[in-house]
């Protein structure tokens, strides 16, 4: 991935997986919900990841839309999360969603908290 603006990007295989949970979740089609990213105080690194779908887009919100994938975040978790790529994983090590963070100084074992 290269940044060509600070911006939130989304991988082939997040793509996928996200699409995937939105059908089940039977949201999928409805362009009003999207993936929300965010930063939340917490976790062994002092900053933890937080993933949803969502249907509320509030004031001071960023939206941003990669790889036909549409992605809004606060204001405050942006400033943590700029030119992250969210990428998702399946193989034998760990399965899941996860953030390739250019921001972060050290992150813990788990992939799920970080600092700066």
């Amino acid at each position: 991935m290269v940044a060509t603006e600070n911006s939130i990007y989304v991988s082939d295989k997040a793509k996928k997986k996200a699409l995937q949970l939105m059908e089940e979740a039977g949201v999928l089609g409805d362009d009003s919900y999207f993936l929300r990213v965010g930063v939340v105080g917490g976790g062994c690194s002092g900053l933890s990841y937080k993933l949803d779908f969502d249907n509320e887009v509030k004031p001071m919100d960023q939206v941003f839309e990669d790889n036909g994938i549409k992605v809004v975040t606060d204001l405050k978790s942006f400033l943590y999360l700029v030119n992250t790529e969210l990428d998702f994983s399946d193989g034998l090590n760990g399965k899941g969603f996860y953030f390739n963070n250019p921001n972060a100084s050290r992150s813990c074992g788990c992939g799920e908290s970080f600092a700066v």
